[in-house]
């Protein structure tokens, strides 16, 4: 699978673990908490196959801001969490960092 989709799937994979932990209630439920840490021990394990074709700072940099961003967004849009401009602007220099660390890396 190429490293790019990888990285992808690592990614939605976190994100859905994040939201279960959430969902979990401090680990008082017991599915959400299993979904939990599931979720984001396959999510380090696909990191960790991207991390053979990826340098680290890039595959990380990517993971850990398309993560936050999207988990963010989603709070924003459908768990009813404040979409302020301060927080829309913090999400967008997320996004601003991680390109520009690509671009950083690409050279």
């Amino acid at each position: 699978m190429p490293p790019g989709l990888l990285l992808a799937l690592a990614i939605a994979v976190e994100v859905g673990a994040t939201l279960c932990l959430r969902a979990s209630d401090g680990f008082t439920k017991l599915l959400p908490s299993i979904a939990v840490v599931v979720g984001y021990v396959f999510s380090f394990w696909l990191l960790a196959l991207v991390l053979k074709h990826i340098s680290v700072g890039t595959a990380y940099a990517i993971w850990a801001g398309a993560g936050t961003a999207a988990v963010a967004v989603i709070g924003m849009v459908a768990l009813n969490e404040p979409a302020t401009a301060l927080r829309i602007g913090a999400i967008a220099l997320i996004i601003v960092g991680v390109i520009a660390l690509n671009l950083a890396g690409a050279h």
